[in-house]
């Protein structure tokens, strides 16, 4: 991989030592020192603890699912009573989070599973995304820039990081796509993992490659522009008019025949118009000015 994680943090760690007991022999190198790569969850816990029977597989599975970016050590205050009172342990299950050698967060008692993530997430944030957020924005700006196949390459290591970020795979849909492959967009974007499948970066993946696939059979944009002036009331030229815009690059004004298309006659079609929309409204960014103007137009008509 591209070692993001050299500028902000170390690379996550192995799913092999993501859990492990301790002792008092062990702590500071399963601990303190280990919490200077990766942060480090603690565990005190007891075999005649009924809470922490619940709390800990529960906190096990939590870290678990960080996929790496954090740690969980177990300790039997039973069996090291002296950590336990280094830290004032006074009751558990107690659970300490440790970054950089020192203690950085703590609760005592049961959580619920949605709590136990917010806290495990917390904690995996100390140490920052490993610069990944940083390498995506470089991957964008080279595929804004044409550099097409280095953003292929820096979106894919992204993944190779961490498989499951939505941007990033977008991205990679995105490459083939400006690549002109369509087929190969599409099957990527229709093997999107269940986890991000309905990601708002897939979903706009998903929406570039309808209207490039309708870019390639967008009729003359002259002869359509002449077919609506002689008749206004001609919805289907209109609405090709539109598909013709877009793949000309002129998405405003291919919004605006839309929007118009709507107003004349927003159930032609089964709302033809109205879908239209949504799939250049999902392929834009949620911030695009045609966006912000072009939904509240169109909420103004449907609720006029």
């Amino acid at each position: 991989m591209f070692g993001f994680g050299d500028k902000t943090a170390p690379s996550p760690a192995p799913q092999g030592d993501l859990i492990k007991d301790t002792s008092e022999a062990t702590f500071m190198k399963d601990v303190i020192e280990a919490s200077r790569e990766v942060p480090v969850i603690v565990d005190f816990w007891a075999p005649w603890c009924g809470p922490c029977k619940t709390l800990g597989p529960q906190l096990e599975a939590a870290v678990k699912a960080a996929g790496g970016k954090v740690r969980m050590v177990k300790v039997n205050v039973d069996e090291n009573q002296m950590i336990a009172g280094q830290l004032r342990v006074q009751s558990i299950p107690t659970v300490f989070a440790f970054y950089q050698g020192q203690p950085v967060d703590a609760f005592q008692g049961a959580l619920p599973q949605s709590e136990l993530k917010k806290f495990v997430d917390k904690i995996a944030a100390f140490a920052g995304d490993g610069g990944l957020g940083e390498a995506l924005e470089a991957a964008e700006q080279m595929l804004t820039e044409g550099a097409v196949l280095d953003a292929l390459e820096t979106f894919a290591a992204i993944l190779g990081e961490e498989p499951e970020n939505a941007a990033a795979y977008g991205g990679l849909v995105r490459c083939h796509l400006a690549s002109g492959d369509l087929d190969q967009a599409q099957a990527l974007a229709d093997a999107a993992p269940a986890a991000i499948a309905k990601a708002k970066e897939i979903e706009a993946a998903r929406a570039q490659i309808e209207l490039a696939r309708q870019a390639a059979k967008a009729g003359p944009e002259a002869e359509l522009r002449a077919a609506v002036e002689a008749d206004p009331a001609d919805n289907q030229a209109r609405f090709d008019l539109a598909l013709a815009l877009h793949a000309g690059g002129k998405v405003e004004e291919a919004v605006d025949q839309l929007l118009e298309l709507f107003r004349r006659d927003r159930e032609w079609n089964d709302g033809a118009a109205r879908a239209q929309l949504f799939i250049i409204f999902e392929a834009l960014k949620p911030q695009d000015p045609i966006v912000l103007k072009g939904r509240r137009r169109l909420s103004s008509m449907i609720f006029a």
